[in-house]
Parts: C-alpha cells; sequence; structure tokens
C-alpha cells in the first residue's frame, strides 16, 4: 500500500520502542510535576494547619476557611502521591510471591499488578467523574468553591494511576526493564557478630 510520499509501512520494533520512550518521557515530567505539586501542598497544609492552631489559641479567632481548605490540600497530595507511588513502583504488589515463584512468573505477576493498579485507576477516574458531576451545582461554603472540587483530586489522581500503569506494561512490552526490585538489590557485608 502506498502514498503520495512513497510506501506506507507498519511500525518497526525500534520505531515502536522509540515512540513509547517518548511517551514515557512525557509522563516521566508529568510524573515530577506531580511530586512537587504534591510536595508543595504537604507545606502549604502544614501552614494552613498552624494558622488555624496559632489563630485558635492565640489570637481567640479561628478562620472557618482553614480547615476546609487543609483538607482539599491534603486531597490533591494524597492522590498525586499514590500515582507517583504507581509509576515508581511503590504500589501494592506480589512482593512474597516474586520471593518463592520461578523467574518466568514473575512478569506474569507484575503485569496482574499494573492491570490491578489500571482497574482502580479507571474505577477511582469513574466514580470522581460522578462525583464531580453531581456535586459541582453546590457550593462549599467557607471556601466559595463548588463542591465539585473536593472530588477532584480523585479523578485526576485516577487518571495519572491509569497514564502509569499503562506505561509500565507498555515498557515491559517493548522490552525496556520497569521491575527492578529495591528489596533485592545488593545489600553491603555487615560485620559478623561476635559471641562474648
Amino acid at each position: 500500500m502506498a502514498d503520495a510520499n512513497g510506501p506506507v509501512e507498519g511500525l518497526t520494533g525500534a520505531s515502536r520502542r522509540g515512540r513509547i520512550l517518548r511517551y514515557s518521557a512525557v509522563l516521566s515530567r508529568i510524573c515530577d510535576g506531580a511530586l512537587y505539586v504534591a510536595g508543595f501542598g504537604l507545606v502549604l497544609m502544614t501552614m494552613l494547619v498552624a494558622y488555624q492552631v496559632f489563630s485558635r489559641f492565640v489570637l481567640n479567632s479561628s478562620p472557618s476557611w482553614t480547615e476546609t481548605g487543609a483538607i482539599m490540600v491534603m486531597s490533591w497530595f494524597i492522590f498525586l502521591g499514590a500515582a507517583v507511588g504507581v509509576r515508581e513502583n511503590f504500589h501494592m504488589g506480589f512482593d512474597v510471591l516474586l520471593y518463592v515463584l520461578p523467574q518466568g512468573s514473575k512478569g506474569v505477576l507484575r503485569l496482574v499488578s499494573d492491570l490491578i493498579a489500571l482497574t482502580f485507576g479507571l474505577g477511582m477516574v469513574w466514580y470522581g467523574c460522578k462525583l464531580v458531576a453531581l456535586t459541582w451545582q453546590s457550593t462549599i461554603p467557607s471556601l466559595g468553591l463548588p463542591g465539585g472540587f473536593d472530588y477532584l483530586p480523585l479523578a485526576t489522581g485516577g487518571a495519572l494511576i491509569c497514564l502509569f500503569s499503562l506505561e509500565r506494561m507498555m515498557l515491559r512490552w517493548a522490552g525496556v526493564s520497569v521491575d527492578k526490585d529495591i528489596n533485592l538489590e545488593e545489600v553491603p557485608d555487615m560485620p559478623v557478630v561476635q559471641e562474648a
């Protein structure tokens, strides 16, 4: 089959791997951004709670928006941090089985783990979007924001979990090692304790 520019060729293994690696590089920048936003959110939440405590016990006048704002910021950094954990392979998996099963079955268990993370991510997106749509018309009284803002972190974190799970599966399919097990890295020799 040909077009005006010449023959149309299917993707070769090298070009497919190159596209997957470019996709992975974009997701790496998104992951770094999510991690920085989560870190900033943790600092911001700490400052909001400190301000609330100071206002309540020193000024004897606590603002109404600090608690709600701190909870909303906490939702963002929890769900963004969870998504980063999926990409960096810090999510829950079949680690116990990995130590006792033969080498060939480890890839299958890691694939199952990524599929489970993808399924949870899809559920977070689906139900998070439903909650956003259901509560968007209401207003958070202390912040003056639409009620759907409470559930945006759920949908956003779920979308990132889906992207990062798919990335891991695609990289594994392209032959890129993404299954480095930090628990199996070499441990430096410890000196033997002599009995007294």
